[in-house]
Order: structure tokens, then C-alpha cells, then sequence
């Protein structure tokens, strides 16, 4: 049911309803670190990303084909993380992303695939945005990812860096992500801020970073209070209220590790600490792409 270009569909008003009852009003001027890109009530997708430079007066570089990457892994260092004893490989990888092809394996967990399913035929489809794949099969044509850089036109300085990543077969939009790094009121070090535009909000991703004793990098986006990492949502109104749910029992881990061939990662889900969802990702250095590459630039 469609209530209007203001409110969009029912289920989707409806959400945003239940983030208003449950959460907390937001001022983001005294919470920055949950500002960022706005859905629109109909697809998110590559679209919105057009939108949103010509709106913002930005222009989406190409860098001339060069490596794009999501964040800058010294920007992550803090006195309980080094970034410098994390993994070359792994460095290279969050620094030249858009030099990477993806393969991609998922596992959905016991009764959790029912709901799993719904989610994708109520919301992710439609909107093409958390897409997250239902079967192996669903990625096995392979995965396109897309890095792209909104810079500012008169100062060249990047805005916002979005990684695309679509199913090869069918061009469904699995995840269109804003990635950045931010400092929370909650944990001492710098975060890996992901966040999701979604109708009239987004959902955020905030993701600490540890690193083991053979330069494996970890994120996980774990909290119980606000203002620690975790899974926040966000809701926006015309009249600039925001208000925001911090999701406590939803929590993932992300651990990136390298292999012959580039890196690989595992990435688990859990919700009331039962795991849902497990996806592994392997991701090649292009062929094209000299291995030995100087890093630039750093998921």
C-alpha cells in the first residue's frame, strides 16, 4: 500500500513508526556521529547515490580508473588499536578496493530462513538495499563491486564513499553502503561507520576494529549503551526531527584474513546472541592489477 511520496509504502511507514515508539528523539548536532545520507521513500540502489551527488552539489569521480578504496586504515589507530599490525594484504585490501572481484557463500540458520525470506520480499527487493542473499545459488554467477567517491566540485575533497555490490546474474542491489570512520562517545577508538540509507532514515553500522597476532583484522558491532558500537536506526521527519533506536540484541563480526589470492572474510550475525546468518567472502586481486601495488586508501 502506497501512502504518498512523503510517507512511501505502508510496511515501510510503519517501521519508522515503530523506531519513533522505541527510540529516543536525536540532535545531531550533539550526536554527530549519527549524521549522514537520507533515503528517499521509493529504490535506494545505484540511483540514489546519483541523486544525492547532484543534490549536494557533488560530482562522482572516477579517479581515471585508478584504485578507489573505503577507508584509510591508519584513520582506524587509537590506544587500543595499531592499525600497523594489521595484515599488508589485508591493509591493501580496505585501501584499493575497487581492485577486488568478489565471490560470495551464505548460510541462514534453522528457523530464521522463513524470516530471512520475508524480509526480502517485504523490503530488501523493493528497495534494493540489505539485500542479503537467501541461498549459495543466489551468488554463485559472482558479485560486482562498485567503490564510488562523491567529492566536493570546487575542492575536489571526497564527501561520501559508497561500495555498490550487485549480483552479476540478475543486477539486484545486494548492499549500497556510505563507509567512513567515526570517533563514539562509547569506545576509545576510531569506529568503521557504515551506514545504509533507507526511507526517510538509514540504518548505521557502527564496527570497532581489534587485530590478532597474525595481522587478521576483526569488526564487531557489539554495544549495551548508547553512543557504543552496534546497529543504530535512524528516522527523519520534514521538520528535521530525528529520532533514533539503538538495536542492542543485533550484532555481527566481520574478520578479514589474507590467503594466496588476495583476502578472505568471514562475517557472522546474531540476534539475541543465536547466530542467523553466516556469509564467507573471497576477495581476488584482479589479474590486471600488479600484486605488489602500493596502498593508497582503506571495509
Amino acid at each position: 500500500m502506497w501512502l504518498g511520496s512523503e510517507r512511501g509504502a505502508f510496511v515501510d511507514w510503519l517501521t519508522q513508526q515503530w523506531v519513533k515508539l522505541a527510540g529516543r528523539r536525536a540532535d545531531l548536532a550533539a550526536v554527530p556521529w549519527l549524521g549522514g545520507p537520507v533515503g528517499t521513500t521509493t529504490r535506494i540502489g545505484r540511483g540514489y547515490f546519483d541523486d544525492l551527488a547532484r543534490e549536494e552539489g557533488l560530482v562522482v569521480a572516477n579517479h581515471g580508473g585508478g584504485p578507489r578504496g573505503l577507508i584509510l586504515m591508519e584513520a582506524l589507530g587509537g590506544p587500543s588499536f595499531d592499525s600497523e599490525r594489521v595484515d599488508v594484504a589485508v591493509r591493501a585490501f580496505y585501501e584499493r578496493t575497487s581492485e577486488y572481484d568478489f565471490d560470495t557463500w551464505s548460510e541462514w540458520c534453522g528457523f530464521f530462513r522463513p524470516f530471512g525470506w520475508l524480509l526480502a520480499v517485504i523490503f530488501s527487493r523493493r528497495l534494493q538495499q540489505l539485500n542479503m542473499p537467501l541461498s549459495p545459488l543466489d551468488t554463485s554467477g559472482g558479485m560486482v563491486s562498485e567503490v564510488l567517491h562523491l567529492v566536493d566540485r570546487a575542492t575536489g575533497s571526497p564527501a561520501q564513499t559508497v561500495w555498490l555490490r550487485e549480483l552479476r546474474k540478475t543486477g539486484q542491489v545486494l548492499y549500497a553502503g556510505c563507509y567512513a570512520t567515526a570517533t563514539l562517545p562509547g569506545h576509545p577508538n576510531p569506529c568503521v561507520k557504515v551506514l545504509f540509507p533507507l526511507p526517510n532514515g538509514n540504518a548505521i553500522v557502527f564496527l570497532r576494529p581489534s587485530v590478532d597476532e597474525e595481522g587478521a583484522l576483526t569488526l564487531t558491532s557489539s554495544g549495551r549503551r548508547f553512543g557504543d558500537p552496534g546497529f543504530y536506526f535512524t528516522v527523519h521527519d520534514r521538520n528535521g526531527s530525528v529520532w533514533v533506536k539503538q538495536l542492542r540484541t543485533l550484532r555481527e563480526t566481520i574478520r578479514v584474513y589474507p590467503d594466496e589470492r588476495g583476502v578472505r572474510a568471514d562475517h557472522t550475525l546474531t540476534i539475541w546472541r543465536l547466530v542467523f546468518l553466516r556469509l564467507h567472502y573471497r576477495c581476488s586481486l584482479r589479474v590486471s592489477q600488479p600484486a605488489n601495488a602500493g596502498s593508497i586508501a582503506g571495509p
